[in-house]
Formats: C-alpha cells, sequence, structure tokens
C-alpha cells in the first residue's frame, strides 16, 4: 500500500487503449498491481482503474502525474492519479436518525472505512454526544423552515473550510440547495429509503406498503439538482411479506440504508467509481 499509486481514467473508446496505457506504465518502471477495464460499446467509451507500484518509478507519483497529463490530453480524457495512503476526507451531515451514522463510525472506528472524518455536522444536536464520545468534532448548522437560504450558505461555508473528497448524507433530511449540487458534484453521497427510480421523494415505505411491494430496498447515488435522480452508486432489496406492517419495512429498511451507503462510500473513497452522464461504472473490490 505504501508505494501504490491508483490511477483512474474515463475516455472515448479506441482500438489499442488499454495496451497503451499498460504500455506508458511499464515505460515509466511501474509495475501493475491491479488492472480493472470496462468499455461501454452503446457509447463507444472506456473505463479504467489501475493500482500501480510507483516505488520503482524515478520521481514516484508526480513524475507519474506529469507524465501522463501527456497521454491523457492525447487521449481526451479525464482522469485521476492519487497515492493510495492518502486517505480521503469524509464529511457526514445527519438529522435526528442515527443507524447509518452509527455504522460508518464503527467501521470508521474499526478501519474497515480508512478515511479522514474531520466533521460531522447536524441541523439538530440529537446525535451530538454519539458523534463526540467517538472523539469526532460535532457542528450543528441549523436550517430554519423559513430562512433555508442563510443555513445553506453556512453549511456551503463550513463545507468549503474541511475540504471533503465526500460528503456523505447519513439520513439528513433537507434537500440540499442546486448550488450545493453543483459545486460539489460527484462529491456528495446520499442514502435514499427507497429502491430508485421507485418511490421518489418522502414516506417511500409507507408508500410501498400501499402498493404491496414484495422487494424493498435502498440505493446510494450522487446527489445531483434533480430529487434522488443522481448516478447511482450501490443498492440493496430484502424481500417483504403481506403480513408486513410499515414499521417493519422500516426495521428492514435500515438495513438495506447502512449496507448501500457502507458499500458507496468504500467504492467512492477507494476510487472505484467512475460517473459518466446518469450511470456509474463500479470496479466492485
Amino acid at each position: 500500500m505504501q508505494n501504490t499509486t491508483l490511477l483512474k481514467i474515463t475516455c472515448p473508446d479506441r482500438v489499442g487503449l488499454l495496451a497503451g496505457i499498460t504500455g506508458f506504465v511499464a515505460a515509466q518502471g511501474g509495475n501493475l498491481l491491479e488492472v480493472h477495464q470496462f468499455t461501454d460499446p452503446d457509447a463507444a467509451w472506456f473505463f479504467a482503474r489501475l493500482a500501480i507500484d510507483t516505488g520503482t518509478i524515478e520521481g514516484g507519483p508526480d513524475r507519474l502525474r506529469d507524465e501522463f497529463a501527456v497521454l491523457a490530453r492525447e487521449l481526451n480524457a479525464q482522469w485521476t492519479i492519487r497515492e493510495a495512503s492518502r486517505r480521503m476526507r469524509v464529511v457526514i451531515l445527519v438529522s435526528k436518525l442515527d443507524h447509518c451514522l452509527a455504522d460508518l463510525l464503527w467501521r470508521w472506528q474499526s478501519g474497515e472505512l480508512d478515511v479522514e472524518i474531520p466533521v460531522v455536522i447536524s441541523n439538530h444536536d440529537t446525535l451530538a454526544p454519539l458523534v463526540e464520545r467517538e472523539g469526532v468534532p460535532f457542528q450543528l448548522i441549523p436550517v430554519d423552515p423559513a430562512d433555508k437560504e442563510s443555513g445553506f450558505r453556512d453549511l456551503a461555508t463550513t463545507l468549503r473550510g474541511a475540504r471533503p473528497d465526500a460528503i456523505v448524507l447519513a439520513r439528513y433530511m433537507q434537500i440540499l440547495p442546486d448550488f450545493l449540487c453543483e459545486e460539489f458534484a460527484g462529491k456528495i453521497i446520499n442514502i435514499h429509503h427507497s429502491f430508485l427510480p421507485a418511490f421518489i421523494g418522502a414516506n417511500p415505505y409507507r408508500r410501498a406498503h400501499e402498493r404491496g411491494v414484495k422487494l424493498i430496498g435502498a440505493t446510494c447515488h450522487y446527489a445531483t439538482p434533480q430529487l434522488d435522480d443522481g448516478p447511482i452508486i450501490d443498492q440493496e432489496v430484502v424481500r417483504v411479506e403481506h403480513y408486513h406492517q410499515p414499521e417493519d419495512l422500516l426495521r428492514l429498511g435500515r438495513d438495506c440504508e447502512r449496507l448501500a451507503l457502507a458499500r458507496g462510500v468504500r467504492y467512492h473513497v477507494a476510487d472505484r467509481v467512475l460517473v459518466h452522464g446518469r450511470r456509474t461504472i463500479v470496479f466492485r473490490d
């Protein structure tokens, strides 16, 4: 891990593309530890994630980044290069429900989620004791229904200061304004308590019960200005029975929410997610 560098790239497809990239790594003196690649034949678009041992490259990741920039321009590529040892900074936003937050903090404390958590932000003080018990700073930023704009401006200022690689909405029960979604595009990870695109919006479990569905689920996706319509990272489902009441669906759904959100965050911070339009390519571990 110490000398591992992660290269993530997406670009128009062409013959010999993967060979050209792997050949470039070899020419720099790097050793490939892991390679994931996918080509979408309909869009003629290429996606790849490479884990590279850069300990054998003179100049290390910095030189690799500088040299690859030349090739990336030729390929008209979107790309990132990051040392795997640099932990991503993850800010968590919550309201009053604690199950997703508690799960993320447990995974963080156990080392399963290897990230930095500079702050947990909430529009209520309900979960302050839970957060502070884990030694994580807690910040209350109220969102007054009569003046949401002011609250969201304060939130934006705090987020900019935290320099997040990801902002996780762990059942943050506020709809983010367009300017926040656009400023942090591709970084805001939401968990929706429904198997999208079904039951968008509020009270999905009650509506699922009224509809008599046999499966419920949760969807981890990137937040966009369109409500519950961003690119999907991960989903989890569970079977329900005719005798289950709405409160049973809530109980079962919470497990789905925890699992889908944890996986989605883990994939994001490991550079395993590439976004293309409304879709994602996820190279699972």
